[in-house]
């Protein structure tokens, strides 16, 4: 399995450009099954959650709930792996490692599921033992 981190679904998500086109064509050459932990699907929902609650005038909270619709048909297309027993026993093990809490929590999902992640998080990710991860929205090596 290969779990897209929410900076992946964030370029999946904008308008055409050269890293959006570089991340669909390498996703479509992929023969595995391509999800999205639920905690990317908490953090994605939560922002345009936040951003309806902002909004004081009912006509400006119109393009924040569209969004959010849309949100819901987007992740209908991928498999959504959950926080499940096995992805808290890893979050556990991972005890005092110093990244955010979300993060953790997708790492864990990840290594529960033996799945690739997909961040351009190099930073946090790489202090997570045993987490295979690599960034998608950069050009092939070689």
């Amino acid at each position: 399995m290969i779990l897209l981190d929410t900076d992946h679904v964030t370029v999946l998500r904008m308008p055409p450009g050269s890293r959006r086109e570089l991340l669909v064509a390498r996703l479509a050459g992929a023969s595995e099954e391509i999800g999205v932990a639920v905690v990317t699907v908490e953090e994605q929902m939560r922002g345009w959650l936040a951003a309806v609650a902002k909004e004081r005038q009912v006509r400006r909270q119109v393009g924040p709930y569209r969004e959010l619709a849309a949100l819901f048909d987007f992740f209908a297309e991928f498999t959504i792996a959950p926080f499940s027993d096995a992805a808290a026993t890893v979050f556990e093990q991972l005890g005092n490692i110093r990244i955010g809490t979300m993060d953790k929590k997708i790492a864990a999902i990840a290594r529960a599921n033996n799945a690739l992640l997909l961040t351009a998080n190099r930073r946090d990710f790489e202090q997570i033992p045993g987490l295979q991860f690599a960034n998608w929205m950069d050009p092939p090596v070689g």
